[in-house]
């Protein structure tokens, strides 16, 4: 292990979509990052027995860091975006801990990973403390902190109404629409 005291920044940054399929025929839902904005929702397609259907996209980054003391590259290529949580659901495990943190100004963040393959292997605990070691050096922590949580603990995927970190100005020359709508 190194002793450096990792002064982390972005690299190999790519701004895209989170795309959201599900496939009808075993009901698994499965994401995946693209740059390619030429994608159509709806759109329907076979893999082999699956029948996948493509319900959502949402605007979105990627990222990798690296130290610019040791040069030390984090590759987060299991990775597809940021999250926030909006409070949809009082009995998700997120909005437990952000009950739980708001009071010592802690924010809760949530690492979104590719599905279904994050399911069974998350985003290690370690590469969560190494973002949420990024967005505090970048910020007053006398102020408030951020905590980096993986997105397992959504209580209902297909309920909730949190959204992806992007810039609203990315892709489109209107701000984000008043109401907040689930995922599906």
């Amino acid at each position: 292990m190194s002793d450096c005291q990792h002064h982390w920044v972005m690299t190999n940054v790519k701004y895209g979509f989170v795309i959201f399929e599900k496939c009808y025929h075993c009901k698994e839902l499965r994401t995946y990052f693209t740059e390619d904005d030429s994608l159509l929702l709806g759109d329907e397609y076979r893999e082999g027995e699956h029948f996948y259907n493509r319900l959502e996209s949402a605007q979105s980054f990627t990222f990798d860091l690296i130290c610019t003391r040791c040069n030390r590259l984090e590759t987060f290529n299991d990775l597809i975006g940021l999250f926030y949580c909006t409070s949809c659901m009082p009995n998700c495990q997120v909005e437990k801990l952000q009950q739980q943190y708001a009071p010592h100004k802690t924010w809760i963040m949530v690492a979104f990973g590719v599905l279904p393959d994050a399911k069974k292997n998350p985003i290690p605990q370690a590469k969560l403390d190494i973002l949420s070691d990024y967005f505090n050096q970048r910020r007053d922590t006398t102020r408030s902190r951020i905590k980096i949580v993986s997105f397992e603990l959504i209580a209902d995927l297909a309920r909730c109404k949190g959204g992806f970190i992007h810039d609203v100005g990315l892709l489109t020359k209107e701000g984000p629409s008043e109401e907040r709508k689930p995922l599906f």
